[in-house]
């Protein structure tokens, strides 16, 4: 007698239990949505054929997927997309995953630009293309541009863009080199702010699967916030997200090099998450002008919100 086929509901608890013994953070959702790509059903879809058989296609295909996700290969790089803001994107190891912190990044940009209706836009290290591309969808006047130093990021994003069919320019370029003239009204960037000497405690999905170029990097913010008053307009704006550690040290940084209006926004975990500016030209004033003070936004991370 030939042994009964798994079902959908084995398959999931299996899946599930052997993530858990893994050390994966989420193993039932991770299960659910790896069997759901295998079978090519919605996660709420697979709670309506739970005792259905798998074939042995099907069953062959959701053990690769649930190998991958047990190695600690990110869910993201497994499904091969996610979702940001009101996109769906190609991630794979050539750029970071985009984040839900990073969603608050896209809400200020989009804040500081209301009322310009065609914006000139820089995104600084744009990896995946997902804030350029967030804020070439929300504000459909924009026009945006993403750099990046690494190649392989840079092909990343341009999938993106085939794949949204929004209007972003992308350009090779070297921080080294300064900014891409402009002028620009505004300039944002996620830039790799993780220091070295901390990758022991990342998690391995992150330490081991995520471009090290885009994770690793000190006074990276500084170089950007020092570039781009040459290349903002007057009363442009800087945007930068931060560590959930550095918040007052790169506010500091903003007023010192004479930004104005410097002010630091919390993620949904209240954690320092993003610092924005305004520029100010040294030619309009003689000289800079003086540090301004660095002002904690509150609750600014629910959309609408000031």
């Amino acid at each position: 007698m030939l042994p009964a086929a798994l079902t959908v509901g084995e398959v999931l608890r299996r899946s599930a239990e052997h993530l858990a013994a893994k050390g994966a953070p989420s193993p039932r959702l991770d299960a659910e949505r790896l069997l759901g790509k295998a079978l090519g059903l919605e996660r709420i879809e697979l709670y309506m054929y739970l005792d259905r058989p798998l074939t042995d296609p099907e069953l062959s295909a959701a053990r690769g997927l649930v190998a991958r996700r047990a190695a600690r290969e990110p869910l993201q790089h497994v499904l091969g997309e996610w979702g940001f803001r009101h996109l769906t994107l190609t991630v794979d190891a050539r750029g970071l995953i985009p984040r839900p912190e990073t969603e608050i990044v896209v809400e200020r940009c989009l804040r500081l630009l209301t009322g310009t209706s065609q914006p000139r836009v820089l995104d600084v290290g744009t990896g995946s293309g997902a804030i350029a591309l967030a804020l070439a969808d929300e504000h459909p006047g924009a026009a945006v541009t993403g750099t990046d130093v690494s190649p392989d990021a840079l092909a990343l994003a341009a999938v993106n863009v085939e794949r949204t069919g929004l209007p972003v320019d992308l350009i090779l370029h070297d921080l080294a080199a300064g900014l891409p003239p402009g002028p620009w009204e505004l300039v944002v960037s996620n830039p790799p702010y993780v220091d070295p000497g901390d990758a022991a405690s990342l998690e391995p999905e992150v330490r081991t699967w995520e471009p090290a170029i885009a994770l690793y990097g000190v006074g990276l913010h500084e170089t950007i916030a020092r570039a781009a008053r040459d290349v903002l307009v007057p009363g442009g704006a800087l945007v930068l997200e931060v560590g959930e550690r550095q918040g007052d040290d790169v506010c500091g940084v903003l007023a010192g090099l004479g930004y104005t209006s410097v002010t630091m926004t919390p993620d949904l975990a209240g954690r320092p998450r993003v610092v924005e500016g305004l520029a100010v030209k040294a030619a309009q004033l003689g000289a800079w002008p003086e540090p301004g003070t660095c002002r904690p936004r509150r609750g600014s991370h629910v959309r609408g919100l000031p």
